[in-house]
């Protein structure tokens, strides 16, 4: 059943996606085939893409809606996926909201200041909330025709949106750029608790706004995408974290569409990930889906996990993989396959599209 808080234009509601495969799965179905896209499937890995990117800066791209719908679905038609993944970066939210924020090639995203302390806090941009036309719902006006664009070209292929987890971009925030350990965060979250909540639950707003318009506008399903979850214990975690993705997560959970929870390295998280609002897991190459499922005890339908290195493998290795994958995933309440992280710069689109293929055949 669908949420009546969507609009009867939605793909969901009027019944483009709502049966396909990819949806089917992650509501805990078993669709005619197995389901694939790809972590980072639209991006550098793309001849295509570099070429329509050419002298566009990434937050540019990505707040530039008919160049952010082109590049979402170029994966879609190259290989035939089973989904595509809004073309976007974590940061963006930032950016919409006015904070001095930019993504140095080679760096990643570097911030003007650090946030670090109550004042850097209070003086972050005010969110608003969910259609007030304030200065941040307007600029979300980008990311709505984008997603607009995108579905109409669609069809019955599924958009999902994605955002950041509040942990990873508090955590970029803290330490004002890429770090190897998070320490800076890390130290925060112990010293000043009450600093590190406050920046946790602005991270947390400004994720779950990002994607419930992103919904709203169309999307058919969610990732919450937490790139350094995998560095805190489990008691970090829940403590200090768990409540910042519990309430992105809650900003769509009214519309009644799958919510996708992955973090990397996070093994020893994933009924903690999945506590936090989630309706699946995707899983990283670390852990075995069949493990990840006993783990869960079946609660969540599982996404994953193809070892990126693979795909640099012979290819009877690496479909000797993939067969593995399958059979691991068939233990799942439902299974979609995906790379057990994101899409290698490097990646051959001719192993890219076989893998694809193998998946729809086997699967």
């Amino acid at each position: 059943m669908t949420s009546a808080v969507l609009p009867s234009s939605h793909p969901l509601v009027d019944g483009r996606t709502a049966a396909s495969p990819l949806v089917t799965a992650l509501r805990g179905g078993k669709p005619a085939h197995r389901p694939i896209w790809f972590m980072r499937q639209a991006g550098r890995s793309l001849p295509e893409y570099m070429e329509a990117r050419a002298g566009t800066g990434m937050l540019e791209a990505c707040l530039t809606p008919g160049l952010a719908s082109e590049i979402t679905l170029q994966p879609v038609r190259r290989y035939g996926v089973d989904a595509a993944i809004f073309f976007s970066d974590i940061v963006v939210p930032m950016k919409i909201a006015g904070v001095d924020v930019d993504i140095k090639a080679g760096v990643g995203p570097v911030f003007g200041r650090p946030i670090r302390t109550m004042a850097d806090i209070e003086a972050l941009p005010d969110l608003g909330v969910a259609g007030d036309r304030g200065v941040f719902d307007a600029g979300l006006d980008a990311v709505r025709a984008a997603v607009r664009l995108t579905v109409d070209e669609l069809g019955p292929t599924p958009l999902i949106g994605f955002a950041g987890a509040p942990f990873t971009l508090a955590a970029y925030m803290v330490d004002g750029r890429p770090s190897r350990d998070h320490l800076g965060a890390r130290e925060l979250m112990h010293t000043s608790p009450e600093v590190w909540q406050a920046l946790v639950s602005w991270t947390a707003r400004a994720a779950g706004l990002f994607l419930r318009a992103q919904v709203v506008a169309g999307a058919s399903a969610v990732q919450l995408f937490d790139s350094w979850a995998g560095s805190l214990s489990q008691a970090d975690y829940v403590r200090h974290c768990a409540g910042g993705s519990r309430a992105a997560l809650t900003a769509v959970a009214d519309m009644d569409i799958p919510r996708i929870h992955f973090a990397a390295n996070a093994g020893h998280l994933l009924n903690d990930l999945g506590a936090a609002g989630a309706t699946a897991l995707g899983v990283d190459y670390r852990t075995p889906l069949d493990e990840a499922a006993r783990l869960t005890g079946g609660a969540y339908a599982l996404q994953g996990n193809i070892d990126p290195a693979m795909l640099a493998a012979p290819i009877d290795a690496l479909t000797r993989h993939v067969q593995d994958v399958l059979d691991r995933g068939s233990e799942a309440r439902g299974h979609v396959v995906n790379l057990g992280h994101g899409m290698p710069p490097h990646a051959n689109p001719d192993v890219v599209k076989r893998i694809v293929d193998l998946v729809h055949e086997r699967g």
